[in-house]
């Protein structure tokens, strides 16, 4: 499928949405290492955020405090959660199955 053409002022509007967006995901991240975030407070909000809910699990999981990749992967893994998963794209199964391993 090609890309619509897009003109410069359209093309600079769209890498504004997109740099506003990457900023918003990593104030997020950023929230989540801190502890001014909760992994069940951002999942509640990923069906009506549009930011939370673009936002791959997997890199809300790396910003816990003691995940890194190689954990996140197997935790990941052992709850039946495909790596490239977003937080919209949650089934109500994979988000409990989720929780329950994260107590």
């Amino acid at each position: 499928m090609a890309l619509p053409a897009l003109t410069p002022e359209q093309r600079q509007e769209a890498l504004k949405k997109a740099a506003a967006a990457r900023t918003a995901r990593k104030e997020l991240r950023d929230k989540i290492a801190k502890g001014e975030e909760t992994i069940p407070a951002v999942l509640d909000r990923a069906k009506s955020d549009q930011i939370v809910g673009k936002t791959k699990v997997a890199d809300l999981l790396k910003s816990l405090p003691g995940y890194g990749p190689a954990k996140v992967s197997a935790l990941l893994e052992r709850t039946g959660i495909d790596a490239s998963r977003r937080a919209a794209g949650l089934g109500e199964r994979q988000r409990q199955a989720l929780l329950d391993a994260l107590k």
